[in-house]
């Protein structure tokens, strides 16, 4: 097995971190990406508690896991959007504060960097017999949210200096917490994402060009967010494959619904049988993963393989179980020799 795999611990918060910890291992995953809500990674503890990210790693070594990485969607979301009521539910209330937008975007970003400061806290205190390595870079995943996904669809008319203001706001809120995340040998990972300031493979280019190409600012892959929109999910591996900092492993499928629900989901909830798309357990979607594993080893990508699990049709224990067993199954080292070369040996 040449990669890692780790299940995101986002959508099992709900548990203990010690409770998910013993379940991932009981469902064969070698490790976790652990998320910056529930109890699993406090970014404030991490910073400020030297012990705190040993007694991470203390849990984790008890259950034979590993980990890579620590992911901060729900604060990132809020550092370019227009903060609306429906932000204060996801986010910690010393961000979230008196809910005044500009001041939720600043404390948003300040915590990002923090979790940069967590995330260096925590790779440095990775055991050498997990893997820890002097100096390794650290990865913290997350979103950015957008100033302009409202204008989606442009109508009322929007011109490219509407979307392009929103790109120089992205790259003004983001420059501080890249040149932050330098200085620490920690990367940011975007999950391209609807709702991102990058949803495809156009916006991730523009959004690359924002901040004027910055080495720290990278991806988290996900196909399920790009299938279902018809982007070449795989096209985006060849073309970003250098800024590939972390993968996640969800599928997704489309066309399935009753025709009267279209990809911007008509109001619908995941799980409506009316939907056009929905999130699936991977090899119950639509994502050819065998051609994803094929271009992560052309673009010799190394790190993790992360199971999200989001599908609302199935247990998710069962699903976690069986997306490992899928995902271990399906992956498959690079080869080390040219075939034809051997024909002179």
């Amino acid at each position: 097995m040449p990669r890692p795999v780790t299940l995101f611990t986002g959508q099992w918060a709900d548990l203990t971190f010690d409770t998910i910890c013993q379940k991932a291992k009981s469902f064969g995953f070698d490790g976790v990406e652990l998320a910056c809500w529930g109890d699993h990674f406090d970014v404030d503890k991490a910073v400020a508690d030297k012990g705190y990210c040993k007694g991470r790693w203390d849990i984790l070594a008890s259950h034979g896991l590993t980990a890579f990485a620590i992911s901060s969607h729900l604060v990132g979301q809020a550092i370019c959007d227009n903060i609306d009521a429906r932000h204060q539910c996801i986010l910690p209330p010393d961000v979230w504060g008196d809910g005044e937008p500009e001041g939720v975007r600043k404390r948003a970003a300040e915590k990002m960097i923090k979790a940069g400061q967590a995330a260096r806290a925590f790779i440095d205190a990775k055991p050498a017999s997990l893997g820890g390595k002097k100096g390794a870079t650290a990865v913290v995943n997350g979103f950015t949210g957008s100033s302009i996904w409202h204008s989606i669809y442009a109508f009322p008319p929007t011109s490219d200096a509407m979307w392009q203001a929103g790109f120089d706001d992205f790259a003004k809120r983001f420059r501080p917490i890249l040149k932050a995340f330098d200085e620490l040998n920690v990367n940011f990972a975007l999950e391209v994402h609807p709702t991102e300031i990058a949803f495809d493979i156009a916006s991730a280019a523009r959004a690359i060009a924002a901040v004027k190409k910055h080495k720290r600012f990278g991806f988290n892959f996900d196909p399920s967010h790009l299938g279902y929109q018809h982007v070449d999910y795989v096209k985006f591996i060849r073309m970003f494959g250098d800024r590939i900092f972390h993968t996640h492993m969800k599928d997704v499928w489309w066309g399935h619904g009753d025709g009267t629900v279209g990809v911007f989901g008509g109001h619908t909830t995941f799980g409506d049988p009316r939907r056009y798309w929905d999130f699936r357990s991977i090899g119950h979607g639509d994502i050819n993963f065998e051609e994803i594993i094929v271009a992560l080893n052309d673009v010799n990508y190394q790190g993790p393989l992360s199971v999200e699990w989001e599908d609302g049709r199935m247990d998710r224990e069962h699903g976690a179980k069986e997306s490992c067993a899928r995902v271990k199954e399906m992956d498959f080292k690079r080869s080390a020799i040219v075939f034809d070369a051997q024909f002179d040996r």
